[in-house]
């Protein structure tokens, strides 16, 4: 009968890290339905842009309120997820306070420590993130998008965390009562629940706090599963992916875009008439092959670094607070255009779970997820790919779609239409004649 609880927590380990690594599984896959890219240049500078943005956080205090406070919660679950060392071995091996014996009275009490104010300011940070989007309503938190789950989605995980904060200070304060009677060897120091906490649990008895700190130790280790488990359905899977998506991040200047082989080939062929059209291809080139589509209408058609994007956006809206087609009233939010791959993402994966490939839904991103409006809203000023504090380019998602709309299916805006056939036809936007492009020179 000792060890039951021991046995109860080695399948909770392996369900719990079973079901992560299986959800982990799947979206690897689902990324890899992009097209291939080679990011693998430049290593030294994307492993230093990684450690600054996505593991210092460098971008986050341009907003210097939410930036700290987010900060705060990222440092202190790090720190206080570092008891999970102990939680694990306590739980295997039925220890009590296993890093004391490991780590010394002295450094044990300032390890504790640390914890308990880390995790006080991680509580107090959450809470005030709960009240800048429920009570004060920050306009970029309260968005149009954002209504039905995902404000539900942030709301939730904030409750969570909350909840684990309690369970650990709960556990603690239990435990520093029992110290205090001498029912429990005195390990750790925990200024804040002996002093905030304790005052209350002094009432009760050594029976009832024992069950309280068991109850709160199991609640503690089985949120943390939960929590693991539930970022497959969440946002917040950018505690995962901000680190490879800041890795693979596009290091040529914004702005740049890249340029079509097939559309540069072509244009060289068009101004060198002596060119043999068929020297350029291949000797074994399939002349039935289907020529590579232009542009993106599908999550298919996009890279596995966008797919990357659209699963580590966080949903903070700082892309869409800058947005100056969003500030003027137009329908775009940079924002909206990363959940909607994200949504469609996740359909095609489903749909590959329950046929064992993707089987045509009828579906695109195009048109069912992303309306034409919004894309043509775009000024490619790329103010949201400056904003995002974890380096998605939603600018490069907009511009494939575009491509493919003009490229596809010749389906552009009037004064577009207009603009091309103009450079076509006169090498200049404006509607002139070619021997008149250097009457400006002669003006006085």
């Amino acid at each position: 009968m000792q060890y039951i609880g021991n046995i109860l927590f080695l399948i909770l380990l392996i369900v719990g890290f079973g079901l992560f690594f299986k959800s982990l599984k799947e979206l690897v896959r689902n990324v890899n339905l992009g097209k291939d890219i080679d990011r693998s240049d430049n290593k030294n500078e994307r492993w230093a842009i990684m450690g600054r943005v996505a593991l210092g956080q460098g971008k986050m205090v341009k907003r210097p309120v939410a930036g700290i406070l987010h900060i705060l919660v990222y440092l202190g679950f790090v720190i206080v997820n570092l008891e999970l060392i102990e939680i694990f071995v306590d739980g295997l091996f039925g220890t009590h306070r296993f890093l004391a014996g490991v780590l010394g009275h002295s450094f044990y009490n300032v390890f504790t420590a640390v914890l308990e104010v880390m995790a006080f300011l991680v509580a107090v940070s959450i809470v005030i993130f709960f009240i800048r989007r429920n009570i004060v309503h920050v306009r970029r938190l309260n968005m149009k998008e954002l209504l039905g789950w995902p404000k539900n989605d942030a709301n939730w995980i904030l409750v969570i965390e909350f909840a684990l904060m309690m369970a650990f200070f709960k556990m603690n304060t239990a435990d520093w009562v029992l110290q205090q009677r001498g029912i429990l060897p005195v390990h750790g120091n925990f200024p804040v629940s002996s002093h905030l906490f304790a005052p209350i649990f002094n009432n009760f008895s050594n029976g009832f706090l024992i069950f309280t700190e068991k109850a709160a130790w199991w609640f503690h280790i089985i949120g943390v599963f939960f929590f693991m488990n539930y970022l497959y359905y969440s946002k917040h899977l950018h505690i995962i992916f901000a680190f490879p998506n800041t890795w693979f991040a596009n290091l040529q200047k914004k702005g740049k875009f890249n340029n079509l082989d097939s559309v540069t080939k072509e244009i060289k062929l068009m101004m060198d008439p002596n060119a043999d059209p068929y020297a350029a291809a291949p000797a074994d080139a399939d002349p039935n092959a289907v020529p590579d589509k232009f542009g993106a209408n599908d999550v298919f058609d996009l890279n596995k670094v966008q797919l990357l994007n659209a699963y580590s956006c966080t949903e903070c809206g700082r892309c869409t607070a800058v947005c100056p087609a969003s500030i003027t009233g137009k329908k775009l939010s940079p924002r909206r255009i990363m959940m909607a791959t994200r949504d469609r993402l996740e359909e095609v994966g489903k749909n590959i779970n329950k046929n064992g490939k993707f089987v045509d839904d009828g579906k695109k991103l195009l048109d069912d997820y992303i309306s034409r409006e919004e894309l043509w809203a775009c000024t490619t000023c790329n103010a949201c790919v400056e904003a995002c504090p974890v380096l998605i380019d939603p600018l490069s998602i907009i511009f494939e779609m575009r491509r493919f709309m003009v490229m596809e299916q010749s389906s552009a805006p009037q004064e577009l239409n207009l603009m091309m056939t103009n450079i076509e036809n006169n090498a200049a936007p404006w509607q002139y004649n070619q021997a008149d492009r250097l009457n400006w020179a002669n003006e006085s």
